[in-house]
């Protein structure tokens, strides 16, 4: 049985690069018109991806964008994408969904040119990692981008949209102040995420206001076992009045390491989280944590891939978060 007809078959026949193919299928203005319609008179002679194309090319229109997310189990990029697939079918359009494993951002370069042979109409990525920037840059010439990754500013070539992680932690550490702690450490997650960053940021930033020493966040992942871990080495070296978990998974290690030692939660140290996880509030005790508005995040997100499809302007501004206030914190001892 004969392969369909890829795209490198189309720009073998066409006497193109693949890129030029790419642009043609999205409707790019830069392509010279005989040069299109060599590449048109190929897809024809060929019967490439006849239907989808067909499509595209006589409306611009596929229906269809295109979400990539990291493949590992994190509650932020999960909920984000169930959010953003949410309002893409509310706006009338299909998702093409692809994952990387965050070991390999680079791949982000392999999805966006299968992305693109299927003429989506534009792409939302959902990588919250510093080295993903550099890869899309290429491909937002031929396709609007729009990024869901904190504290990156709005340029020429793609367009991000998040929730606002620095004020999440500021307002964590200002609850934790404002009960009169004095000392509130950092377990911070890993810093090649742009959200760990952003919340070590903020809690530095929110200490720095109130004249506090911020010291050196303890480093982490985002997962409980690391927040027990770290839990355990906090009891037997003294714990801090109160500790600042960058989430709620982390937080639920540290109650169980404090459990364990017999310590009080709030009554020896409070503890904050952030995300709000489902079952948050059914710890023991319920977690004081910071709360991520993902509907409105997937919402903001297809809006403003829309408005860079129609050429409009773009609102970069960041979703406030809010602090759920529960029985984990309370003044300091």
């Amino acid at each position: 049985m004969h392969r369909p007809p890829a795209m490198s078959d189309v720009a073998q026949v066409a006497g193109v690069s693949h890129q030029t193919v790419s642009r043609v299928l999205n409707g790019h203005p830069s392509v010279r018109e005989a040069t299109r319609e060599r590449v048109l008179a190929a897809i024809v002679e060929l019967g490439y991806r006849r239907n989808t194309t067909a499509r595209a090319l006589a409306t611009r229109r596929s229906g269809t964008i295109g979400v990539v997310a990291l493949s590992e189990p994190e509650f932020g990029p999960t909920s984000t994408f169930i959010a953003v697939e949410s309002a893409a079918r509310e706006a009338g359009y299909y998702v093409s969904f692809a994952t990387l494993p965050p070991a390999q951002a680079e791949g982000v370069s392999r999805v966006l040119e299968h992305f693109l042979s299927q003429a989506v109409e534009g792409v939302i990525v959902i990588a919250p990692l510093a080295s993903v920037s550099d890869a899309l840059r290429p491909f937002a010439e031929q396709v609007p981008v729009v990024t869901i990754a904190a504290g990156t500013p709005a340029g020429q070539e793609f367009h991000p949209i998040s929730v606002d992680q620095v004020l999440g932690a500021r307002l964590a550490t200002r609850h934790l102040i404002e009960l009169g702690h004095r000392e509130v450490v950092h377990l911070a997650g890993p810093q090649d995420w742009l959200d760990a960053r952003e919340r070590t940021i903020g809690w530095r930033s929110e200490l720095a206001a109130a004249g506090l020493t911020a010291g050196d966040p303890i480093l982490g992942d985002w997962s409980a076992a690391r927040g027990y871990d770290v839990g355990r080495r906090l009891v037997a070296e003294g714990v801090p009045s109160a500790v600042f978990a960058a989430n709620d998974q982390l937080a639920l290690g540290l109650l169980r390491a404090f459990a364990e030692a017999r310590l009080s939660v709030p009554g020896d140290v409070s503890v904050v989280g952030f995300d709000d996880i489902a079952g948050a509030a059914n710890f023991i005790p319920p977690l004081t944590t910071v709360r991520q508005d993902f509907l409105t995040l997937g919402r903001r997100s297809i809006a403003m891939l829309l408005s860079a499809i129609a050429g409009e302007d773009l609102d970069h501004t960041p979703i406030p978060p809010s602090l759920i206030v529960r029985s984990s914190t309370a003044p300091a001892r």
